[in-house]
């Protein structure tokens, strides 16, 4: 990471923000956490915002983290792929589509997303993700057909999904930061 770790000994936080902290990731810090506590209010909200956009919208989560993979790999955020390519698989994804993605993203994910291993909403989603990621603006063709698929609740999560997580990648990436070593 382009900045030391975070630790209470650096720049103390309030417990209750650790604690929280803590709490959603299962009792452990991971690296990400410990770039974002160097700042207590950038902590506390990214938190609640993470925390709801990751696991309190109730649009299909497998297709969120399609497109937050596909955020990923665009941007070079390895980091975030670590993080989310097992929550997609876990969401009912398949190595076969993640393949596929992989695959994808080295052509022009912008303007097709066709293949195999995927079916027409997940390649809907990719492309999304892709317009959005690389372009920011999205095709009225993209758009209309997502709107064959997903109610305006739905499209809003995933907008927002998608958004948030090119956010979470910049951040990453301009930091340096790595995923954790496991070993």
């Amino acid at each position: 990471m382009r900045i030391p770790d975070w630790t209470p000994a650096l720049k103390p936080q309030p417990q209750d923000l650790v604690d929280a902290v803590l709490k959603r990731r299962g009792g452990t810090l991971i690296n990400l956490d410990k770039a974002l506590l160097w700042s207590e209010p950038l902590a506390r909200g990214w938190n609640v915002y993470l925390g709801a956009v990751r696991t309190g919208l109730p649009t299909s989560r497998k297709l969120r983290e399609l497109g937050i993979c596909t955020v990923a790999l665009l941007t070079g955020a390895a980091y975030e792929y670590k993080h989310h390519a097992p929550d997609f698989l876990t969401a009912g994804g398949t190595q076969a589509e993640l393949d596929a993605l992989n695959a994808l993203v080295k052509a022009d994910a912008r303007a097709s997303a066709a293949h195999p291993a995927l079916g027409a909403v997940e390649q809907l989603v990719i492309r999304y993700a892709a317009q959005m990621t690389l372009d920011v603006k999205v095709s009225d063709d993209v758009f209309e057909a997502l709107r064959q698929h997903f109610d305006t609740t739905g499209l809003v999560e995933l907008t927002s999904a998608i958004a948030t997580y090119n956010m979470v990648a910049r951040f990453l990436v301009a930091l340096g930061v790595s995923p954790e070593d496991h070993t």
